[in-house]
């Protein structure tokens, strides 16, 4: 069928200017029409299409086929979407935005892309627009839904989308899959918490037959015509979910948005996403590259969406939720940038106090467990974050019976005049689950909320890890939202355990800091086969987890047994080195240092000097080498100092030549070996290179970092 019309949208690169774009309007006879973008740098093209049965797009990244034409669309009880959509205008935008965060993977953020914007109506006469967003190595898409005729409906529910991504044939998945609802310890899940499965075809069932959680990386086919080189990257996942709706995973093959299942929350709320009219849907993202560098380096989870409120405090909210709002407007409206702009403003240079602080915690229960939740041991986990510098100690569940709210007072006292903050645990519960764990009943609602945030402020905690929430449903998400808010107010920063993928909270939620959503370091201690997993899932991680969010896995470990004692129960797999170097490939601006007091008196003093040194905010971040599962190495950059970091999954060592002349790194921190290759400690020692490349080994299990 001959085209009406073809669009094609040209960038023209000016320094300083914000890029114009120039239609090209062909118009044709037949009734099907596409509409075509291409990223600033013309790698990337997204083409938009109403000919056939549904809408569609597809993505072609430097000459090849990335996805396949795939279903746009959605069914809400006003009307279906998901057929007989045609293309009535498109208009086209730019966006060139800078702006600055502290507690993801690089401090300022310049997001350039091109927009398109396409309106469809459908059988009805019924309108919506999709628009997209389309940067040199993401695209980002969502789907604006107006008022339809006399101004009504004025509030509609999503039942279900049919937006589809359809991928090459021989693509391989580096997938997690979604558990069922309401299984699992004290009927806890889904949690985020279950095992990746790598290189596997893309027809096999997901484990529970739910599909998939967020985010997906794939890996596609070498193109035919050129056999010998690797086939490229893509990883799929969503931004921009707040309380207007709900939180969506993957299907299973072939993939479409799948949506809660009904007995998520113990079955309270709707499956489906409630909007008000004029109204917006979350933003879906697709990340391409022929290397995995653009995958762990993307930032387009935040690039798309803006604060909703300012760090610890009311002031200027109205102007942050306009900066919300209008992150949806076509970025080439002056209003939107200008306010994008102004109030993106970083902690350092905004004029709004008080502002989030950052750092290492301490955190008794990983290893001592629930008994160590009492006055005395606390005490030993606060001297030991002061001993190290570590500005936070974690108390886990159970210290209101243990502890008791008067004497918690005194703790937090004792703690700041140690240097360290105190951070409590608290159960989101509620009623989603079983968990039993106290505090309880505390964040549920909006009166308990303000209570118990006016309490925390009171003795000077700094920050909540809020844990058991029960699934994705809008009803979810707009707890999430509920504590963040209700906690800022108080300038009390969250860490969510127990819970689902932050979709670009750290920027929308100034006091959000990470979420676990990961089988975590807990795990290490509970079972010795998590033990042995730990490697394959930390070289994971960066490629497809942390690469679209922060992660808090939960603890450097650096105990060799998983006792108080630490000569009883399973051993760590891992090295010491790999311990430490998974604290630069992990990515949180509040990182567990899971030290015990006894490792002061047992680790090496160049050990504890490490240790000690460790930043957790970066200024920049860069990918090296590695594969998903088998091992990593990653650069981060923390004011002018680059640390070169590495882990090795493998069962055998593995050298590696590595281009190191951008990093201006002299030394390395590494595994020791004997002359049976066998690991006897660490090593600190000049780095040798030549032209700017490295030879450097990891031992199984083992790491680097170069400094």
């Amino acid at each position: 069928m001959k085209k009406q019309m073809k669009l094609s949208l040209v960038r023209k690169a000016v320094m300083g200017v914000l890029p114009f774009y120039l239609f090209t309007f062909l118009p044709l006879t037949a009734s099907a029409r596409e509409d075509a973008i291409s990223s600033p740098d013309g790698k990337l093209v997204v083409t938009v299409s109403d000919d056939g049965p549904c809408a569609t797009y597809a993505v072609k990244y430097d000459g090849r086929q990335v996805l396949l034409p795939s279903p746009l669309g959605f069914k809400a009880d006003f009307g279906d979407f998901t057929q007989k959509l045609r293309i009535t205008t498109s208009r086209m935008g730019g966006a060139d935005r800078l702006y600055q965060m502290h507690q993801t993977k690089r401090s300022w953020m310049h997001y350039v892309a091109a927009q398109l914007f396409v309106s469809f109506k459908n059988a009805a006469g019924q309108k919506i627009t999709v628009e997209f967003s389309v940067s040199n190595n993401d695209v980002a898409f969502r789907y604006h839904i107006p008022r339809q005729k006399d101004d009504n409906p004025k509030s509609a529910v999503i039942q279900h989308e049919s937006t589809g991504f359809v991928l090459p044939d021989g693509t391989t998945t580096f997938l997690t899959p979604q558990s069922k609802a309401m299984v699992g310890w004290e009927r806890t899940k889904p949690s985020y918490e279950e095992e990746y499965k790598v290189d596997m075809p893309m027809t096999a069932r997901s484990q529970y037959g739910e599909g998939y959680t967020f985010p997906c990386l794939f890996k596609l086919p070498a193109a035919k015509s050129q056999a010998t080189e690797p086939g490229g990257w893509v990883l799929i996942s969503e931004t921009g979910v707040s309380s207007q709706y709900c939180g969506s995973h993957l299907s299973d093959y072939p993939y479409t948005i799948a949506f809660p299942m009904a007995g998520e929350n113990n079955g309270i709320g709707t499956t489906t996403a409630g909007i008000a009219l004029p109204g917006k849907t979350p933003w879906r993202t697709i990340t391409v590259g022929n290397t995995l560098a653009p995958i762990v380096e993307t930032t387009i989870a935040y690039d798309v969406v803006a604060p909703r409120y300012s760090f610890g405090t009311m002031e200027n909210l109205e102007e942050f939720q306009e900066s919300a709002d209008c992150a949806a407007c076509a970025p080439g409206d002056t209003k939107s940038d200008s306010v994008a702009k102004t109030s993106a403003l970083s902690p350092q240079t905004s004029s709004l106090s008080p502002q989030p602080s950052y750092g290492r915690y301490t955190w008794s229960w990983l290893i001592w467990q629930d008994n160590s939740i009492n006055y005395d041991d606390q005490v030993k986990f606060i001297d030991l974050a002061s001993e190290m510098g570590y500005e936070f100690c974690l108390v886990d569940n159970w210290w209101d019976q243990n502890i008791g709210r008067e004497r918690m007072a005194e703790l937090s006292k004792y703690a700041q005049s140690k240097g360290v903050s105190l951070m409590l645990w608290y159960n989101s519960n509620g009623f989603e689950n079983d968990a039993p764990q106290t505090p309880r009943d505390c964040l549920n609602t909006s009166m308990a909320r303000e209570r118990e945030m006016a309490w925390l402020q009171s003795i000077g905690v700094k920050g909540i890890k809020v844990d058991f929430f029960g699934g994705d449903k809008q009803e979810t998400m707009k707890l999430y939202e509920d504590i963040l808010f209700d906690a800022n107010r108080y300038g009390i920063q969250c860490i969510f355990h127990g819970c689902t993928l932050p979709r670009g909270w750290e920027r929308m939620y100034p006091n959000f800091v990470a979420s676990e959503a990961v089988l975590a370091s807990e795990n290490v201690y509970f079972n010795e086969g998590a033990a042995v997993r730990q490697p394959f899932d930390l070289t994971m991680h960066p490629f497809c987890r942390n690469a679209v969010a922060t992660m808090d896995w939960g603890g450097v470990i650096m105990n060799k047994y998983m006792s108080k004692d630490n000569k009883t129960r399973h051993t760590r797999k891992t090295t010491d080195a790999f311990e430490i170097a998974s604290a630069f490939t992990n990515q949180t601006a509040i990182q567990c240092i899971a030290m015990q007091p006894n490792n002061l008196q047992e680790l090496p003093q160049a050990e504890l000097d490490f240790l000690k040194a460790i930043p957790t905010t970066w200024d920049e971040t860069r990918y090296v080498d590695g594969y998903p599962g088998k091992y990593v190495v990653l650069a981060r950059r923390h004011g002018d100092q680059w640390y070169v970091a590495g882990l090795n999954a493998l069962k055998e060592p593995l050298t590696l030549t590595l281009d190191l002349d951008d990093f201006d790194v002299t030394r390395q921190f590494c595994d020791q070996v004997d002359k049976k290759g066998a690991v006897t400690g660490i090593a600190i020692s000049p780095l040798k290179l030549k032209k700017g490349k490295a030879k450097i080994t990891m031992q199984p299990n083992g790491g680097f970092v170069a400094y």
